[in-house]
């Protein structure tokens, strides 16, 4: 409970994807896999509904940007599945790091 309390704050908070707190906490915490807690950081995506809503009440949610965006992702996220379900266990933990560090710099650093 503590980890989605977690991931929900933030992710309510500032917009972040939830897999950005979700996935470490899973790993660290819980003792995961890589793929088990990106897995798992993918089903808990179908309740953030509840905080969408929040915003939407307050006129922050465009739906034809969210539709045409869930379009992709829904393609998106098949073949992404299907390449990191392939990956070995290091490969994959080693690459969501990376993505982790390449997004913080540039939030960082760049406008």
């Amino acid at each position: 409970m503590f980890i989605g309390l977690s991931g929900g704050i933030l992710s309510g908070l500032m917009g972040v994807g939830g897999g950005i707190v979700l996935i470490p906490l899973m790993i660290i915490f819980l003792k995961m896999t890589q793929h088990q807690a990106q897995g798992t950081s993918l089903a808990v995506i179908m309740l953030s509904f509840v905080s969408m809503m929040v915003y939407y009440k307050k006129g922050h949610v465009n739906l034809g940007i969210a539709a045409l965006i869930g379009a992709g992702f829904i393609l998106g996220g098949f073949i992404g599945a299907y390449f990191a379900a392939a990956l070995p266990e290091n490969i994959l933990r080693k690459c969501f790091a990376v993505l982790m560090i390449i997004v913080a710099c540039k939030m960082l650093f760049f406008k």
